[in-house]
Formats: structure tokens, sequence, C-alpha cells
């Protein structure tokens, strides 16, 4: 595989705080506790190794939800690891979604791999560091996570079920594990990989329990530790964040002040507060709690406590209190000792809404580290970029621009008008002057010729080029055919594409190419091309 780095200030799909906090912009520092830079782990090490964890709540959870997975030798030795004050976690997370949905969900978790290998690897025997992957089974936005892109084609995952996806029934796979079935088609390695998917869907008791073991099968073998946190044994240690939340409500303030902030920076807030920031969570049911007068109700439900009632019904059944994600950060750094959190720029950004929110509960926020982007390119779609006579990073242009550039530079003859027109206009403000002079009236004629003898010439640079089009009409659509390839839709390939075609056609060595081919913490998009 071939590498180039593109800077993310040259990537136009990105957002500004993406760009801003990769780019390390100081406007952005006062929002977080640790550089993105491989030497302050040493610094967290020393901060984390001083806190204390509910490390065998932790392992026996850890424990219960493998007991039905494949045995892999790096998992379990992992988990066990988690039980000594010695190990710490690199921890990403995203709901339980459709076959792993888009690329960077997997994206996500080998960004985990690569940089717990390494900073285990700074460590020097003195720590283990497991990469961990949290799966947010408590989310109810269906719409997030039920599609998968594959071939071109859609897969929608329609279980007739309300509350938690993760805890909706695998029961209803059916028929999209048979479109799957259909799409990857009859060869030995399709069926392999069908397989291998449906089996991990096959038997668990839920959805979110099913992504797990599709995690575990993909990507056990490098030691990655899949956890599902909706657990009763994990939630009684959040008990005092729930009731503080429900009482005291700090959450709404403190974050709101921390938006505030950024949004005077010029940096878009990316969630906005609830007064409660908890759901109510039962079978099928996951709604906000509002408090109301001298109550707590449930929307959309009968359900409605007192203070005292509610109290008691935290302390017999955390469980039932679900986090949104202003305080799910909060959770995730009081269950697992961990030194950073990897995630996307949308992540990145409503992290860093959450330092003072931190900072009221006791604790330092973890290293925030941008997941790895990138952009793969097989060998067809190789040789048509380099037939286009464009780079891959030249791509990232939209169409229409990539179109133009291929048309001057092919043309047979000089089809830009620029000069012509920006001398015309030279032209015609000169008269202008000359005629204020003699009759201030007639500058304005002067100026209106200016336009429709502007837009003459720009109507006859239009037809230039579109003949130039139609003489290169064959290659045009070439390059149409190879961007939608590269960016579905318009937008990037690891927001939109599937894992399964790239490992129906490369197995492992999908992940194993890429895993050799990022850096930790190296800054910009990645773009990979197979040897042509």
């Amino acid at each position: 595989m071939h590498k180039t780095t593109l800077a993310f200030s040259s990537v136009p799909q990105l957002s500004k705080t993406d760009v801003a906090y990769a780019g390390a912009d100081e406007r952005l520092v006062p929002f977080y506790d640790y550089a993105p830079q491989m030497e302050v782990f040493d610094q967290i090490l020393l901060d984390k190794n001083n806190r204390q964890y509910p490390r065998a709540d932790l392992v026996a959870t850890l424990q219960e939800q493998y007991r039905l997975l494949t045995s892999q030798l790096a998992v379990n030795q992992n988990i066990e690891a988690l039980g000594f004050d010695n190990t710490f976690t690199i921890v990403t997370a995203h709901q339980p979604t459709l076959f792993t949905g888009p690329l960077y969900f997997v994206y996500k978790a080998l960004t985990t791999i690569q940089l717990a290998k390494e900073v285990e690897r700074r460590a020097k025997g003195k720590f283990r560091i497991v990469p961990v992957f949290v799966l947010g089974s408590e989310d109810h936005d269906l719409e997030e996570v039920n599609k998968a892109n594959l071939f071109g084609k859609q897969l929608v995952w329609q279980p007739g079920a309300s509350g938690p996806v993760g805890t909706m029934s695998t029961d209803s796979l059916g028929q999209v594990l048979e479109e799957l079935k259909i799409i990857l088609g009859e060869s030995e390695p399709a069926q392999q990989l069908f397989r291998l998917v449906e089996g991990a869907y096959a038997g668990k008791p839920d959805f979110a329990a099913g992504t797990q073991a599709l995690m575990h099968e993909l990507l056990g073998a490098y030691g990655l530790v899949v956890l599902n946190m909706n657990d009763a044994r994990l939630k009684k240690h959040f008990i005092p964040v729930i009731k503080a939340e429900l009482m005291e409500q700090s959450s709404f303030r403190l974050v709101q002040e921390n938006t505030a902030q950024l949004s005077a920076l010029g940096f878009k807030p990316q969630a906005t507060p609830r007064e409660i920031n908890l759901f109510y969570m039962k079978p099928s049911l996951r709604e906000r709690i509002v408090f109301d007068g001298d109550r707590y109700l449930v929307l959309n439900t009968d359900l409605h406590f007192s203070k005292e009632e509610l109290l008691a019904e935290v302390e017999q059944h955390p469980e039932r209190f679900s986090p949104n994600v202003v305080l799910r950060p909060v959770y995730q750094e009081m269950i697992l000792p961990n030194l950073a959190y990897v995630g996307g720029g949308g992540e990145l950004a409503y992290w860093l809404e959450r330092k003072t929110l931190f900072q009221h509960y006791g604790m330092k926020m973890p290293m925030l580290v941008r997941r790895h982007s990138l952009l793969w390119l097989d060998r067809d779609a190789v040789k048509k970029l380099h037939k286009s006579g464009f780079t891959a990073a030249e791509f990232f242009a939209d169409t229409d621009a990539l179109i133009r550039h291929f048309v001057s530079t092919h043309a047979e003859g000089e089809v830009s008008l620029e000069s012509e027109i920006n001398t015309l206009r030279q032209l015609y403000e000169q008269l202008a002057e000359k005629a204020k002079v003699i009759d201030p009236t007639l500058e304005k004629s002067l100026l209106a010729e200016s336009v429709k003898a502007v837009a003459g010439m720009e109507h006859w640079q239009g037809r230039l080029v579109r003949a130039e089009k139609h003489k290169h009409e064959v290659a045009i659509q070439q390059i149409r055919a190879l961007k939608e390839k590269l960016f579905p839709g318009g937008s990037l390939q690891e927001r939109t594409d599937n894992v399964l075609p790239y490992l129906l056609r490369y197995g492992n060595a999908f992940f194993d190419a890429i895993l050799e081919k990022i850096a930790p913490l190296e800054p910009g998009f990645v773009i990979l091309e197979e040897e042509a």
C-alpha cells in the first residue's frame, strides 16, 4: 500500500472544530486537560494511577458478557488484566450499528488498538494498556444505526420495536440477513463471511450482544475488548452522579458555560444540555426525566415520582437510569481506568464542552485523540485515478471543480476567457470615468453596458467549455464514476461504505494493512492506495 497524508485543513468535508482541534488551535487549549502527544501519557499514567476503579465489577461484567463468545486468548488476557491496578485502557465508543455500519466504526477500533499497543510499548513493562470499545447500547435513535451500505446498495433493519436499540431482539434481523446473503454472493469467501456475521447474531439475547459478538469475531484477535456498560453492577457506581443530577442539575449550568465560551470563539455547539440529563429506562422504554412542580415525570408515560420515591428507585434500580450524551463521558470515565478517548471530530467537539463538568466531579478528562480517517483506493481505482491525471488528494474537491480542471488541462485550445473578461471590465471602467467628467448621467449607462458585455463574454466562455466537455465526454463520465466510488453521494467513503465488501475482498489483510500504515497520534487524513 502506498500512503499519503492530507492535512485536515485541506479536507472540505470536515467541521471547523474538528480541523481546529486536530491542528492544535490554541483557542481550544483551555477546554481539555491533556495535549494529544505521546510523551503526555507519562503524566496521565501518574494522574490515573492514584484513582480507584470498580475493577472487580468491571471484570465480572465482561466475563459474563463474553461467556458464550468464541475464546480469544488476547481478549481473555486483557479482561483478566483489567482486575489489576497497573492496567489501564484506551477507549473508543459507538452505538451498536447494523453490521458495524460505516467504515469509521472499525477505524475507531483500529486506531484504539494501535494506540494502546504503542502506549504499552512506551510504558516498558510497567503498565498494561487494553483497547476497549464501549457500546452505547442505551441510545434509542434507531435511524442512526439501522443501515449498512454495501456495493452501492443500502440494507435497512426494521425491528418494529421501541426503546434502547441495544436491547432490541436479534430475531428481527432475519430479513436483512437474507438480503445480505444475496448481496455478498455465492462464492466460498462470501459464504464464509456471511456465516461469520449470521453466527455472531444467532442466539444472542439482543442487538448489543450481537454487535459485541461480531466485533469480537472481527477484531478479537487484536485484543480488542468490547464492553456493554448497560449493566446494573456498573451503574451502581454511578449512583452518586445520578442523584446529583436529579437533585442539583449542575451539568446543565456547567455545560452551558463551556458551550457559551466555545461559541464566543466561533465554534458551533455540539450537544445541548437538558436541565436533567438522564433518561428513565425499562424494556422497550427510554424517555427523558423532567422536574415539574414537586414531581419528577417520565415524558410520554404515566410514570411520576416524588423526590423520595425517585431517590429510592435510584438505589434499588440504578440500571433504570440512562445518561444522555452530556453525562455519558462521566459515567464511562468513572468505570474504566482510562487514559485516552478515541473519537471522530464530532465526538471530540462535545467532549470539549465537558471540562468543567469533569472538574465538578473531581475528575480529569482523558486525552482526546482524533481517530484516523482513511480513504482506501483499490487497484482499479488507482489505475483510473492515474489515467485521469489527478492525485487522490485532488479528488477531495467537488466534482464540478475536478471536471473544470480536467477540461482546462486537456483542451486543444485556451477555453478560459478570464483575462479578456478582466480587460473588458477595466476598459468599461475607464470609459465610465471619462463619461462621468463630461456628463455624470452617462456613467450608469456605461456600467450597464459593461454588465451586458461581460455576460456575453462569459456566455462564450461557457460555450467553449461545453464544447471541450463534449470532446472528453467519456473521460468526464469516468471521473464522475470514480468520484462517486471514492466519495459516495458526495460524502466521505468512511462515512458511507460498510466494511464487509473490503473483508470479502481482502480478509483480515484489510485490517493488517491499516494497522501497519497508521501512526500513533499522526495528524491528517490518511490515503492508502493499492499497488497498481
